[in-house]
């Protein structure tokens, strides 16, 4: 749908502007076409929602990073709780679910962004 009205848009402009014009009329009209095409092919690039979603995981991912660090570098080996490592563990793989899950949805949207 989005090259068929990509298709259809630029064509029209190509072809009103293939008229006996002067100079000026006529690059007003291939602008118009280079903006269409521009506008319609953006969407496809427009990937900062993405690197939004990626940041945001980077920075849960190096928050648990540092309170394992600290948890290991204040305890002893024997004094570490396993429950608690697991604890941190299914913080890890909630991370991860929650960003898979995040990304599908942005990949089955279509849209650029939300």
């Amino acid at each position: 749908m989005r090259l068929a009205s990509l298709t259809l848009s630029v064509a029209s402009t190509i072809i009103l502007g293939l008229q006996n014009l002067e100079f000026w009329t006529g690059l007003a009209f291939a602008l118009v076409a280079v903006a269409t095409v521009v506008n319609t092919v953006e969407p496809f690039f427009a990937w900062r929602s993405r690197w939004v979603l990626m940041e945001e995981c980077q920075y849960k991912f190096y928050r648990l990073r540092d309170e394992v660090t600290y948890y290991i570098a204040s305890n002893k080996p024997e004094e570490l709780e396993a429950a608690k490592i697991r604890a941190m563990f299914d913080q890890y793989q909630g991370i991860w679910d929650e960003l898979g899950s995040r990304w599908l949805e942005y990949r089955r949207s279509g849209s650029p962004g939300q």
